[in-house]
């Protein structure tokens, strides 16, 4: 039997996984959160908890939209580490949700990502990290050997 699905962990899950920063209609639509005012309340609440607590990442709010950050001393020192596989943030973030969901399809992962998703996933299909098998109307998704290789999983 599943767990009940705690709604903040939702909102907080989504709002890290997104490369851009998300609005309250745009966390409904990932999270399946019918209530904006819901919504808005656990954010408010995620942001305050990260403004309270010892760690390097906050939630900015930008125009009513909402991401998730390094605060500005740690981003200047690592931001090097962020060209890892010369991928685009975003593109990362779903090449880590599609390895998590092997054999999704696109049209699945289009409906988490929103648009962006069908240029991460051109990236990635160049790049030769994942890989795409005609599914009825859409495409199933799948890693490569050269994503397991470059990443180390071990699957």
């Amino acid at each position: 039997m599943d767990e009940p699905i705690d709604y903040k962990k939702l909102v907080e899950a989504a709002l890290f996984m997104s490369s851009n920063a998300m609005g309250v209609d745009e966390i409904s639509k990932a999270t399946g959160i019918a209530s904006p005012g819901k919504i808005d309340a656990i954010v408010k609440e995620l942001v305050q908890e990260y403004r309270d607590r010892d760690t390097a990442l906050e939630i900015v709010e930008l125009d009513k939209r909402y991401l998730f950050s390094l605060k500005s001393p740690y981003a200047m020192k690592v931001s090097g580490l962020a060209s890892g596989p010369d991928l685009s943030r975003g593109s990362l973030r779903v090449l880590a949700y599609i390895s998590k969901n092997e054999g999704m399809t696109q049209s699945e992962l289009a409906k988490i990502f929103g648009a962006a998703t069908y240029d991460y996933m051109r990236e990635l299909t160049e790049k030769k990290f994942v890989e795409t098998e005609k599914y009825k109307r859409t495409k199933k998704i799948g890693t490569t050997q050269k994503f397991k290789e470059y990443f180390n999983t071990g699957q």
